[in-house]
């Protein structure tokens, strides 16, 4: 871990901070502080001298992260300052080829005191699939806020409380690791009823593989904490009874106030933005659920009010920017080489659907009725490399019958130029082999 420091330069006065782009979230440094325990294996493949190593922008470290708009949390919304000419043209140029569907906002947040963003078709809305996911986090942070006040009472339920997973977790496909301590490495499997992890690993199974059992888990103890306040954790009787007893009524509507709750105290409009539904089949039995969707404006302005600290609380906010820091394979949106030096802070999500059509053959991603595809993403860019650049992205589209993730990866390096650059007129090579866009598409 030695490089961390050596390769990122010590933060002055800023609360500027540089992050890197990769996929599983957490710093790979953060075990102790929260207990993800599949930190500690893949920080021992780092050590090795051969095999998979991460790029360099995911070796930051817990302490290095830090929340980029948290001394300006009085600025006017990013919406209600006219959109920076130079971007808004740039945008406009780069998404001009694309599908009609692509919907994004760019906000450049490199000059704190002087915000730029840009817009097109920011209000397009559709079910953000497992995006969605951040605002389950959200609720899981304000519900802790509310029954623990101390910020290290809330680092202890998270860092200590064991919770069993139950059959809310089926079913699911995602593979999430599970930290051997004989082996001192991560194996590889799909959560089942029996296994066991603290509440931070469930977040960060969550966030990182994007497990959809996880996210029900983590949605299922957001609810608890709300219901049993200081007494949570609670046995497995205990929630057992209060799921089995409680009207199905009333648990879609504390589902639905577990999160809009906090979305609404930050200035989020939930008339765009809405998690209606659990991830797995048995959940969704256990609480009855509503539709989904949000916009590409509504996902940017719950990612800049975490900047501002602004979700739930400032430490709330910082710990959400961890959960979200990639430290395995980029795909999709922050799969690109030209960004291996930055940080980015990450949560993609998808969602395909398919209809009898004659000569089509349905597929993962594939979808000839639906097939949407939606990324958040902060990029941030260390001093060394590029004056410390750091803007936000939020994307989705609904490119049916085609994988646009390395689509979405193309894009990526063309908004990073536009923002660089602040050039009108932006291009980058859109032609890949098959080994690059078969890997811009591995989940």
């Amino acid at each position: 871990m030695n490089n961390l420091k050596n390769y990122f330069i010590a933060l002055s006065i800023s609360f500027l901070i540089l992050i890197p782009n990769l996929l599983h979230p957490y710093p790979l440094d953060g075990t102790e502080y929260s207990g993800i325990q599949r930190l500690l294996g893949y920080s021992a493949v780092q050590e090795r001298p051969s095999g998979p190593k991460l790029p360099s922008g995911a070796l930051l470290g817990v302490n290095d992260i830090q929340l980029t708009l948290v001394q300006h949390q009085h600025l006017p919304d990013f919406d209600q300052i006219p959109v920076d000419e130079e971007l808004q043209t740039a945008l406009e140029s780069i998404l001009k080829r694309r599908d009609p569907s692509y919907g994004a906002v760019v906000i450049n947040m490199s000059k704190p005191d002087a915000i730029e963003w840009a817009a097109v078709r920011p209000d397009i809305k559709q079910n953000p699939g497992s995006v969605g996911k951040l605002l389950i986090m959200v609720g899981l942070f304000d519900a802790l806020a509310r029954a623990f006040p101390k910020e290290k009472d809330r680092q202890r339920i998270l860092r200590e409380t064991n919770i069993i997973a139950g059959d809310w977790v089926i079913s699911d496909s995602h593979d999430v690791p599970h930290y051997n301590e004989d082996t001192g490495l991560n194996s590889f499997s799909i959560i089942t009823p029996k296994n066991e992890f603290t509440l931070s690993e469930w977040i960060d199974h969550m966030m990182s593989p994007s497990a959809n059992a996880a996210a029900s888990v983590v949605w299922r103890e957001a609810m608890l904490i709300r219901a049993f306040s200081d007494d949570y954790p609670v046995n497995q009787e205990m929630a057992a009874a209060f799921f089995k007893e409680t009207p199905k009524l009333e648990l879609t509507d504390l589902s639905q106030v577990v999160i809009n709750d906090p979305l609404k105290t930050a200035h989020i409009n939930i008339e765009n933005i809405q998690q209606g539904s659990f991830f797995t089949r048995v959940a969704k039995q256990k609480v009855p659920g509503i539709v989904s969707y949000a916009t590409p404006r509504e996902l940017a302005r719950i990612i800049f009010r975490m900047e501002q600290g602004q979700l739930v609380d400032a430490w709330s906010s910082l710990e959400m920017k961890r959960y979200m820091y990639m430290t395995k394979r980029r795909y999709r949106y922050a799969y690109a080489p030209e960004l291996h030096e930055a940080a980015i802070f990450f949560k993609s999500g998808s969602l395909y659907q398919c209809q009898p059509e004659e000569n089509f053959q349905c597929g993962k991603y594939l979808g000839n009725k639906r097939n949407s595809m939606n990324s958040v993403a902060i990029i941030e860019w260390p001093i060394t490399t590029d004056s410390n650049t750091r803007y936000l992205v939020s994307l989705m589209s609904n490119v049916l019958k085609k994988n646009s993730a390395w689509d979405h990866s193309r894009l990526a390096v063309a908004i990073d130029m536009a923002v660089k650059t602040q050039k009108t007129k932006i291009e980058v090579k859109d032609q890949g082999d098959i080994k690059e866009i078969r890997g811009a598409g591995q989940s």
